[in-house]
Order: structure tokens, then sequence, then C-alpha cells
């Protein structure tokens, strides 16, 4: 499994308006990719704002990273709403899970 964590900070004059639809397209586009296991968005009281996506594979990866659709969203982003912003590709090495009852190792 691939994972992205993509941090930002948005820009102080920001209208946020047109960010939250794009986001939720984002997304919605991201959930329909082949390999596709989640995608979820934070928000820390610092005002970093981070994203995390994971992919079943790289490959299924780099056709969401490189979906035109997305591209152009990220042309967007640095035009108009992040002020920084920093992408992190981690593989999965190890997984550990706790249901409640029973940890399990994948």
């Amino acid at each position: 499994m691939i994972v992205v964590v993509f941090r930002s900070r948005l820009r102080d004059d920001l209208d946020p308006g047109p960010l939250e639809p794009l986001g939720a397209r984002m997304a919605e586009l991201a959930a329909t990719m082949p390999g596709f296991v989640s995608y979820k968005d934070y928000s820390a009281p610092d005002g970093e704002n981070v994203t995390v996506v994971e992919f079943a594979s790289e490959p299924e990866l780099l056709a969401w990273r490189n979906h035109p659709e997305h591209v152009a969203a990220q042309e967007r982003g640095r035009r108009e709403f992040f002020a920084q912003y920093r992408i992190q590709t981690c593989r999965v090495e190890r997984e550990y899970r706790f249901d409640g009852k029973v940890r399990t190792a994948a």
C-alpha cells in the first residue's frame, strides 16, 4: 500500500468558499480510481491541513496523481489557495490493527 500525506497551509487572503467543493470533488474523483483505498482530511488547531490518501499500489497512485482533473486542481491550488504545502509519499512496511478485542498484524 502507498500512503500520500499532503500537508498544507492556506493563504491568509483566501476566500475558502471555492476550496471546499474542489476538495470534495477531488475526494469523489479519487474514490473512482482503480486501487483507491481511502481519502481523509484533517485540520489542526495551528492552521495546518492534512489530507491522507491511500492507494493499493504505486502505479495506481501515479494514475491518480496524473489524472487531468487532479492536475488542474493542483495547479489551481498553487495559484489560488495554498501559501505552502508538502507532499510525502510513503510505502507501508507494516500494519497493525486493533478491533477492540484482538490485535492483528498484516
